[in-house]
């Protein structure tokens, strides 16, 4: 009895919280299935009559869809730049003759953590304008590169730090070159700590909307973030129409989620244990 009473505990503490997690978005999806008046007579309950019409809304009268897409690439080619640059600094601070001159690149690494991007948004700002960035995708994928590398050198070459030599002093041995020992042995090791980062840098950059509000000024440009902070006064105030977009704009996040629990774990658990 004291075995059983002690295993329900956990759970009774945890169902609180998926309650408190999971409520939002069912109140949002929800509200995007009602008229705007049920949303306010009755915002707790169900709609009287599911109704898409705030999906048609958000999708054909405020080109949803196209800032869908610009935040869907930029998201992906910044992750997958900076998952690249990061895997090859990683391998070389791991593997690096030179003791001394990895521990530097590693600890500016690891104090770049510590500067907020917000302090360096007027100089960002001064270097896109320089350099002819603003007003394209290229002004939020550099910095958004930028930002993503030191997070995901430090976890990845935390891994590669657990992973013996003897793999890599073997494949020398058959004549790989030092790329094909990082794509060939190392690249399919850390395959689960890549695609935790790769999932934590791209929520960041999908949600980001500071630096996509400041540096992108044409609509066709905008990513999803500042397009569905202007539902509200493009919509005046029209609830059902910007909880439909809000609903789309999770989409991504609720699929990845879906889709790569298993990898999440094994990411977040990879190289903790040495045997």
């Amino acid at each position: 009895m004291k075995k059983a009473l002690a295993k329900s505990i956990p759970h009774l503490v945890l169902i609180p919280y998926v309650l408190i997690v999971v409520y939002p978005i069912y109140f949002i999806v929800i509200s995007s299935l009602k008229k705007n008046n049920e949303i306010i007579t009755n915002p707790w309950g169900l709609p009287s009559e599911f109704s898409f019409s705030h999906y048609e809304s958000a999708l054909t009268n405020s080109h949803l869809g196209t800032y869908f897409i610009n935040s869907l690439y930029i998201a992906t080619i910044a992750t997958v730049g900076s998952l690249l640059l990061a895997m090859g600094i990683a391998f070389a601070v791991t593997r690096m003759r030179f003791p001394s001159i990895s521990k530097l690149v590693y600890g500016l690494l690891l104090l770049s953590l510590l500067i907020p991007p917000a302090s360096l948004l007027i100089p960002l700002y001064i270097m896109v304008k320089d350099m002819g960035l603003y007003n394209t995708p290229l002004a939020l994928i550099i910095p958004y590169m930028a930002f993503g590398i030191p997070l995901t050198v430090f976890v990845v070459a935390a891994f590669m730090k657990a992973i013996p030599t003897e793999l890599e002093e073997a494949g020398i041995m058959d004549g790989l070159s030092a790329y094909g020992l990082l794509f060939r042995v190392v690249f399919p090791l850390s395959l689960p700590t890549l695609v935790t980062v790769f999932i934590i840098n791209f929520l960041g950059h999908w949600n980001e909307y500071v630096m996509a509000n400041l540096f992108l000024s044409t609509q066709t440009l905008r990513t999803l973030p500042v397009a569905v902070v202007g539902f509200a006064d493009k919509f005046n105030m029209n609830y059902g129409a910007l909880c439909a977009s809000i609903s789309i704009s999770v989409i991504p996040i609720i699929i990845i989620f879906t889709f790569l629990q298993k990898q999440i774990i094994e990411g977040v658990t990879a190289g903790s244990v040495k045997g």
